[in-house]
């Protein structure tokens, strides 16, 4: 396929203003201000956007690809989101977890969603393991799975300060850390581990830890859910500035709740002078977002929904902040610490993964790798199992 878009409005996520770009394939070959004469004998597609915005599609670092949920029975698991959830909400880079369940879910089974996303056009990656220590792996080590599975490229989402947790020690985690650091090491891949921090008043205390007792590089360890409870968002916010990258969650936040939204985090983590590349925002999209009673017994149930990603981010930008601020954490950051270099940014060979705004700064047009799965706002390429509704 090759496509010829002219007169994009391009924030790269930083902005570069008018350009026109040339798609071959999956990637973005070419992109410069003058118009580029193609002869006619190429047949490529043409699409004047006449000015309006383009920016890098999302990636969102922490997805149920396979499903979550399972902790208020067995038919409390949620089904796997078919593709156009993800490309509805702008995320054309997904990465898949587990979460609690990792008994009657695997790590195989998230492998091959992941490989499902792919074949369907999305960009899709995942984790070894789930909340519990022993981890589950496909090969029997986490650096195993790392090395030898394409699809995998660190370990999570690892649980700690939560009562579903195994409560692991600092030297289980540490153990897991290494694992994941070596693996990374001997892959070319992100190597993280990446925690879910639950609402134990520990916080972040054996990440603390880790760093003081180990060697291992901070970017190892990847905190999610930082933004549950005030408090433990200043905890996260302390880490950052240690190396750590943070992962704020885009989760609905009541105006009662001890917690900060995604858009007030951002904002509070920029005012405080905290590293602006050591933040990321991620959806727990296809997971379930339990409300527990002080016995443990969930007593409500919501699910992660992808589109809460770009709804804050036209939140930022309602407020005044530029989209070249904003765009990072749903975007080149994360590229950054899960090592996937033509991701998160509009640039001659990264991929074509790019989102087209409306005058409303909605969005209007979804390309993964090249190909168009949201074109004015209608879903155009589909699962193999979803309607046509």
């Amino acid at each position: 396929m090759l496509v010829l878009l002219t007169n994009c409005t391009v924030y790269a996520p930083h902005p570069l203003g008018l350009q026109h770009l040339l798609v071959a394939g999956e990637r973005v070959v070419w992109m410069g201000p003058d118009l580029l004469a193609l002869p006619p004998a190429l047949g490529a597609e043409v699409a004047d956007l006449e000015g309006a915005v383009v920016v890098p599609g999302l990636v969102d670092g922490h997805a149920h690809l396979s499903g979550g949920g399972g902790e208020a029975g067995p038919q409390s698991k949620v089904p796997a989101p078919f593709l156009s959830r993800y490309t509805k909400a702008g995320v054309t880079t997904v990465v898949g977890v587990l979460g609690t369940d990792d008994c009657t879910r695997t790590t195989g089974e998230l492998v091959t969603a992941a490989n499902g996303l792919v074949a369907e056009g999305l960009s899709a990656w995942c984790h070894t393991g789930g909340y519990h220590v022993p981890p589950v792996t496909l090969t029997g080590s986490v650096r195993g799975d790392i090395a030898y599975v394409d699809r995998i490229i660190g370990i999570g989402e690892v649980a700690i300060a939560d009562h579903r947790s195994s409560q692991p020690t600092v030297a289980e985690l540490l153990r897991l850390a290494s694992e994941a650091h070596v693996g990374g090491l001997m892959s070319g891949k992100a190597g993280v581990l990446h925690l879910h921090v639950g609402d134990g008043l520990r916080g972040l205390a054996q990440i603390r830890e880790m760093l003081a007792e180990s060697e291992l590089p901070p970017r190892v360890f990847n905190p999610t859910h930082v933004n549950r409870r005030k408090a433990l968002f200043d905890e996260a916010m302390a880490l950052a500035r240690a190396g750590c990258v943070v992962d704020i969650t885009a989760f609905d936040v009541g105006p009662d709740e001890d917690a900060w939204s995604a858009a007030d985090a951002l904002e509070r983590y920029w005012a405080n002078g905290a590293p602006v590349a050591h933040v990321t925002v991620s959806s727990d999209g296809g997971g379930c977002l339990p409300t527990f009673d002080a016995t443990g017994r969930v007593v409500a149930m919501e699910v992660g929904d992808a589109g809460t990603l770009w709804r804050t981010v036209q939140t930022l930008h309602e407020r005044g902040h530029a989209l070249e601020q904003v765009l990072p954490p749903f975007t080149s950051n994360v590229a950054d610490l899960l090592r996937l270099p033509r991701k998160g940014r509009v640039a001659v060979g990264c991929d074509a993964d790019l989102l087209v705004l409306d005058a409303q700064g909605a969005i209007r047009d979804v390309m993964c790798r090249g190909e168009w799965h949201q074109r004015e706002g209608r879903t155009i390429r589909r699962g193999m199992f979803e309607g046509t509704s």
